[in-house]
């Protein structure tokens, strides 16, 4: 079987797809598949359009119209409830409208006053949700799909990858892999889980045949100000970034599954750790001075990354 590579962008990063195919027609047909149903979550999520799923909701948000949604969607929003619950409300979809105070481009901290006011339009508990029928009761409240939605896109690729034969590969979305099974020969593909402080360094090797792997940290979108990091993360609860783990990656069978833990333990801060612990998934964690824990099997390294265009943790080093 030949290796193939597909790259472009979608989902706001770079995307990979790395599979291997008998011929270059059946692995080009995967591909395009795999590919056009990343681009159709894209589409029917993003926050971004308007005639999005997502879009059509965040404007009926203060009225009293309820939207229908597809099976879909609804297993999505189910999903995001029950991430609401195991989380102890920290993992709240609710929550991106505190983007509006927050611009991570800017390099600005925002008044306490911008951030308190939103505070009010955050929360799940708030939101109408039964039956397949959604809508949001306050003015001004928005649903964002962001915090799993990529995840979710990769799973999805996998699967369609699968359906088309393909049964040794990987998706790669900006960092959130899908592992397909391992290089023909039998061996596992080798994940460099990136240094929180260390551009282009990984602080760890992970042997991966199968699964998924999802990373967050605080090196994805910051600033710095006054010597204190700023980053995307925020807390739903006090509208202001977390200051615990600088970076964690968790292990599953599923990437939403492991997206939603990495949040999670991010959202938790010096609880993280213990809460993966609980949770049961494998996972690998670094605070601030770089100091490595938790229960993946693993090879310590300082290894060189080679992004080219990849802008995430993890990253594919190779067999």
């Amino acid at each position: 079987m030949k290796r193939y590579t597909y790259t472009f962008r979608a989902l706001g990063g770079p995307c990979s797809l790395r599979l291997y195919a008998a011929s270059d027609a059946a692995a080009d047909t995967a591909a395009d598949a795999a590919r056009a149903e990343i681009v159709r979550i894209e589409h029917k999520y993003s926050r971004y359009r308007d005639q999005s799923v997502v879009g059509q909701l965040n404007r009926l948000a203060g009225s009293d119209v309820d939207m229908d949604v597809d099976d879909e969607t609804a297993a999505l929003l189910d999903y995001a409830a029950t991430a609401y619950v195991i989380s102890d409300g920290l993992f709240d979809i609710t929550s991106g409208v505190l983007r509006r105070a927050w611009d991570f481009r800017s390099g600005r901290v925002p008044h306490a006053s911008q951030v308190e006011a939103l505070l009010p339009l955050v929360g799940w508990h708030q939101v109408r949700w039964e039956n397949r029928r959604i809508g949001l009761p306050k003015a001004g409240m928005q649903l964002d799909f962001g915090g799993f939605g990529k995840e979710y896109a990769a799973d999805r690729a996998g699967a369609v990858l699968r359906l088309h034969g393909i049964r040794h590969g990987l998706v790669d979305l900006a960092g959130d892999l899908v592992l397909l099974g391992p290089h023909p020969d039998g061996s596992p593909w080798r994940v460099g889980i990136r240094h929180p402080r260390r551009v282009d360094t990984a602080m760890a090797i992970i042997d991966v045949e199968v699964g998924a792997v999802a990373s967050s940290g605080d090196y994805e979108r910051y600033f710095e100000q006054d010597g204190k990091r700023y980053c995307h993360v925020l807390n739903p609860r006090t509208g202001w970034p977390v200051t615990g783990i600088a970076s964690v990656s968790v292990l599953a069978d599923q990437c939403v599954i492991a997206g939603i833990a990495t949040t999670t333990a991010m959202l938790k801060e010096g609880a993280g750790a213990a809460w993966l612990s609980e949770f049961g998934l494998p996972w690998l964690a670094a605070d601030r001075d770089g100091t490595i824990s938790g229960s993946i099997q693993r090879r310590d390294a300082m290894t060189p990354i080679d992004h080219g265009w990849h802008a995430s943790s993890p990253n594919v080093l190779g067999p």
